[in-house]
């Protein structure tokens, strides 16, 4: 291919005005789907009324969420189209107002459900990014755009709060629900782990698999201090025989032989056992049936949690996470007998990118759940004081406006997180296009993290080798190549699944293969 050809493609590839796609992209599959996906995991907002005795209990379900395009409320009540231009000169945020459906309903487990109000009320308002599908001069010519003040050449993709243009910072991340293995660092080649960000409905759980020294597997994952040996660990997830657990880690005679002294080393014989000395673990002290309780609430919620399917029985939820574990003890006893490499944490293989959509899909996750809370303070409350219960006096608006607004004027974004959105950098045209195709690593730049800094290999076509800042966010701080296109993740695996199913593979929770009739 000659220069002129690449000319050609890079002309027509800009004139499509493609250089801020990906965060159009990716608000507006947050817009479409993302918002409900996080409703409809919250489903009810449970409430303390009713355990009293004589009291029927009263809960809130919620239903559709819907965004409409930015209004700005003028001082006489009057509502009005806000458009970007009006939003950056008054100082205000540009954005929508947020409304979903709500009843209150009184009365469940063994009285009849009765509903004492439905209706859709407005919950708040939600920042729009300029450009996107719900922005006002979306589909706009370039004459419509300069009648309204509008930069016709402005690419959009960021947000205007309080007058000041904010760009969401697209984040790197390693990729979750995937294993992962390497020597340990601070032992050198002797201590192999295989790990795997756990990742559910914005809960991110870390769970290793560890082979110490002396060739014993040991278990860490959160809510339990220190490690738990992973034969213990296994029989209490309902794995119990000897040659099960062996035939499901691997049939390799040297991974048997490791295998077997790991069971020589082994504690426990039965899933009882093994779930009473969990439990002695987790609530030490405490009477053996709530140590029980726990012990069993502590697997189910925090092992390996997005093996959780919705309408897949506990005990074969359980199993699964018995069969990952010793997918992942596999991993280190191949680590360690050099079958496999170390996995590489610089590939572009085992990162993902986190885009505004994703941003803000964990946002609304957390503003959601503050109006929750807020929503069940004020049902409660008026229900205390004999008042009439009705949605649109227990739904306070700027609750969740407040949520959604601050971090992304401020850039404290949920989970400690500070500088994922920052002021549009205007310096000229170039500089806006730069910032907007920017990603960031978390790591921290007060640290060496020499490789992580470096090129690597798969970054090629991806990531612009040159365009990164001198000095501490060297490596860490990149931008986008020039014509890189970002591949959007679909969260609905169910299609794949089915798919698979279709074609044969067995095994695959929540999903029962379809016969196909034979051809005549």
């Amino acid at each position: 291919m000659d220069a002129n050809d690449r000319r050609a493609i890079s002309r027509e590839y800009f004139s499509q005005e493609r250089l801020a796609e990906h965060h159009f992209r990716s608000f507006n599959s947050f817009l479409d789907w993302g918002m409900q996906q996080v409703v409809d995991e919250k489903e009810t907002i449970e409430t303390d009324i009713g355990d009293k005795e004589g009291q029927e209990p009263v809960f809130v379900e919620l239903g559709d969420v819907r965004v409409v395009t930015p209004r700005v409320r003028e001082a006489d009540g009057s509502e009005e189209l806000l458009y970007p231009q009006e939003a950056r000169l008054r100082n205000i945020t540009y954005s929508a107002p947020v409304f979903m459906e709500m009843a209150i309903v009184r009365g469940g487990d063994e009285e009849e459900e009765v509903v004492v109000d439905q209706t859709e009320t407005k919950i708040g308002r939600m920042p729009i990014m300029v450009g996107s599908k719900k922005c006002n001069i979306n589909g706009f010519t370039r004459e419509e755009l300069i009648d309204i003040g509008e930069d016709p050449a402005d690419p959009g993709g960021y947000f205007c709060v309080n007058g000041s243009e904010r760009v969401l910072m697209t984040s790197e991340d390693l990729a979750p629900n995937k294993i992962l293995a390497e020597h340990d660092t601070k032992y050198g080649d002797d201590v192999q782990v295989a790990k795997t960000f756990s990742q559910r409905r914005g809960y991110r759980a870390l769970v290793l698999c560890e082979r110490t020294r002396d060739g014993i597997l040991e278990v860490s994952f959160p809510s339990v201090s220190g490690s738990i040996n992973f034969v213990t660990l296994v029989r209490a997830l309902g794995l119990e025989s000897d040659e099960e657990i062996v035939h499901r880690v691997s049939d390799d005679p040297e991974i048997v032989k490791f295998m077997l002294e790991n069971l020589e080393a082994a504690d426990v014989q039965t899933t009882e056992g093994a779930i009473e000395t969990l439990g002695e673990r987790v609530a030490s002290g405490q009477g053996k049936n709530y140590q029980l309780k726990r012990a069993n609430y502590v697997i189910d919620r925090y092992l390996l949690p997005h093996l959780h399917e919705e309408g897949v029985d506990e005990e074969d939820v359980r199993i699964n996470k018995a069969y990952y574990l010793c997918r992942m003890a596999e991993a280190c006893f191949e680590l360690a007998l050099g079958r496999r490499d170390a996995d590489d944490k610089d590939h572009y293989a085992n990162k993902r990118l986190k885009v505004s959509g994703d941003l803000m899909k964990d946002l609304f996750r957390t503003a959601l759940n503050k109006l929750a809370r807020d929503v069940k303070y004020q049902l409660e409350r008026a229900n205390m004081r004999n008042r009439q219960l009705s949605v649109s006096t227990v739904v306070r608006s700027d609750v969740l406006t407040e949520r959604l607004e601050h971090p992304i004027a401020t850039g404290n974004w949920v989970g400690g997180r500070s500088g994922v959105s920052q002021l549009v950098d205007r310096t000229d045209y170039m500089g806006v296009l730069s910032h907007l195709r920017r990603l960031r690593s978390p790591l921290s730049r007060s640290q060496p993290h020499f490789e992580a800094r470096d090129l690597h290999a798969t970054q090629w076509g991806r990531i612009c080798p040159s365009e990164t800042p001198e000095g501490p966010n060297c490596g860490l701080v990149k931008n986008f190549a020039q014509a890189m296109e970002l591949s959007q993740n679909i969260e609905n695996d169910q299609e794949l699944k089915q798919e698979l199913a279709d074609m044969g593979v067995q095994g695959i929770p929540g999903i029962e293969r379809i016969e196909q009739p034979a051809d005549d």
